[in-house]
């Protein structure tokens, strides 16, 4: 059988909790074709499991992961080069849109997703970390998009997530320069939520998870949806509209309902999903 690329344990009371493995380590985790097919997988089978709560997204061994294959790159620049015009671009141009959408499947998760960068993330890897809505990084790792230090535009959707999060003024600095920064940077300028000791970024990713799955599900999930929106530029009264409804979907839950039980009666709620 073929080694298996990506891997998720169940973790939290009940399992509500997944931790998703980057599984190549000797390959330091590189964004294969196949690796991303096997994250894809692993998004579809998760996104349909309703008592899920929260995704931990990790590499195994010493990195996140190194970025793109180089065997990949190196195929795509010589069919570049060997029959250059329009023909080639398109043929490659189609090939990096549908190997960004394995990876960033990632995004398509219905409940909130943390990256735990435990080591190294550059370029594509950095890019998916980028694409989930929380992060947690090693104080002493690299991080990096170092697409122009190649020679290659940067890709895996950097140029709109980096903005977003860190401001113009940062995203333009990392992206045109490829320069790389460590955890602690990373952390000031708005990159990751937290940067702590290498030995601890999995476990406090989880102890966040963790922190996410005792809320009340259908809450969340909506506050994911609304993130994403306001993310991708909603005008205020979309989103004021968009809030309303959440609301009132969760007017109707059992779970409000408790929540409001759990206040009067001063005890921490139980949240069950309906």
């Amino acid at each position: 059988m073929p080694p298996e690329l990506v891997r998720v344990e169940r973790h939290g009371d009940g399992g509500v909790v997944a931790l998703v493995v980057f599984d190549d380590p000797g390959r330091r985790n590189a964004m294969t074709e196949s690796m991303g097919r096997a994250l894809t997988q692993v998004v579809a089978r998760l996104s349909s499991d309703a008592e899920l709560r929260a995704v931990v997204l990790t590499g195994a061994g010493q990195a996140f992961s190194a970025g793109g294959d180089l065997a990949m790159l190196e195929a795509k620049s010589q069919a570049g080069r060997a029959a250059p015009g329009e023909a080639a671009r398109a043929a490659n141009r189609d090939f990096m849109r549908r190997f960004y959408g394995l990876f960033l499947s990632v995004r398509n998760l219905p409940c909130p997703s943390i990256a735990a960068m435990n080591g190294p993330a550059i370029g594509a890897g950095l890019a998916v970390a980028l694409a989930c809505d929380l992060r947690v990084a090693a104080r002493d790792a690299k991080f990096g998009l170092n697409f122009t230090q190649l020679g290659i535009h940067p890709g895996m959707g950097s140029s709109w997530t980096l903005p977003r999060l860190v401001g113009p003024v940062h995203a333009a600095d990392l992206l045109l320069t490829g320069r790389s920064i460590d955890g602690a940077e990373a952390e000031r300028i708005g990159l990751v939520n937290r940067s702590v000791a290498r030995d601890e970024v999995v476990a406090k990713a989880l102890e966040m998870a963790e922190a996410i799955a005792r809320c009340a599900p259908i809450a969340v999930r909506g506050t994911k949806q609304s993130l994403h929106r306001s993310m991708a530029d909603a005008p205020l009264d979309a989103q004021l509209e968009f809030e309303a409804e959440q609301q009132a979907i969760c007017y109707e839950s059992a779970d409000f309902a408790e929540g409001l039980r759990a206040i009067r009666e001063k005890r921490a709620p139980r949240f069950e999903g309906r």
